[in-house]
């Protein structure tokens, strides 16, 4: 990868959203943002969220795009959105939204490696009470590697 796929500008500590579609724009906005992803990957998203829940559980939610949409997709990158009030996912309470775009087949190792970070209740318990965008970024750092 040729750039992070991370940045502190890609951080939001405090999320707007109140609904899940709302989430998923919120998520959306911040990667079109950076020139990662086009504006048609966002009924991508929320396409794939209709055939699959993008809820991974540990208050944690990963929306992307369909394969179909890959085209959209410039370069790899995430987004991270953190939600002071769980927001309803399908039923399960979600507080972290975790946008990605992933060229090529570079989405698995992406997701693998956030998968890493969220299987840890210490990591996801110091994502919730960072005080900062930057704490964000030193506690989700190795998704950079």
């Amino acid at each position: 990868m040729s750039r992070q796929i991370l940045s502190i500008d890609q951080i939001r500590t405090e999320g707007q959203a109140t609904t899940k579609l709302e989430a998923i724009r919120e998520a959306h906005e911040i990667l079109a943002g950076v020139g990662a992803v086009s504006a048609a990957y966002l009924p991508a998203m929320i396409e794939r969220e209709k055939t699959v829940s993008t809820y991974m559980g540990n208050l944690l939610a990963i929306p992307h795009g369909t394969n179909e949409a890959k085209d959209e997709i410039l370069e790899s990158a995430l987004s991270f959105v953190r939600y002071a009030e769980p927001i309803d996912w399908d039923g399960n309470p979600v507080r972290f939204v975790v946008g990605v775009a992933g060229k090529g087949n570079e989405h698995l190792d992406i997701l693998g490696r956030i998968a890493i970070v969220f299987s840890d209740e210490d990591e996801v318990a110091a994502l919730e009470n960072a005080a900062s965008p930057a704490e964000v970024m030193d506690i989700l750092s190795e998704v950079n590697a």
